[in-house]
């Protein structure tokens, strides 16, 4: 990267091509969500902090649409109260921060994020 100084970048910088395809800040977007390890129950308002790249941010759960089966990826239920380990859902998250995120159809590595 040209004309920019060490000093000046930070965790969490995304660099793009500014002339095709250039990344933007999400307000808000929809993830598969598996949940491994968690103990209890996570529902709708649930904010956990999101590793996305080397960003940690604080991302809530806006909205829980639905169960998807985790082998088929065919709906199970529409607009349930929780999820608890083992479950899949399709979920609308919500960072508190402008955060830059990708489609995973796009570009596999960078739709990749953890929920801690």
């Amino acid at each position: 990267v040209k004309n920019v100084s060490v000093k000046e970048l930070r965790r969490g910088y995304v660099a793009g091509d500014s002339k095709s395809n250039p990344p933007r800040g999400a307000a808000d977007f929809t993830a598969q969500v598996i949940v491994l390890n968690h103990p209890g129950q996570v529902s709708n308002g649930y904010t956990p902090v999101l590793d996305c790249h080397t960003a940690h941010i604080a991302c809530k759960f806006a909205e829980i649409k639905e169960k998807v089966d985790r082998r088929s990826g065919k709906t199970t239920e529409e607009n349930p109260k929780s999820i608890k380990s083992g479950d899949a859902a399709i979920v609308t998250l919500v960072p508190s921060k402008p955060m830059c995120v990708e489609s995973f159809q796009e570009f596999p590595p960078l739709g990749r994020f953890a929920v801690r």
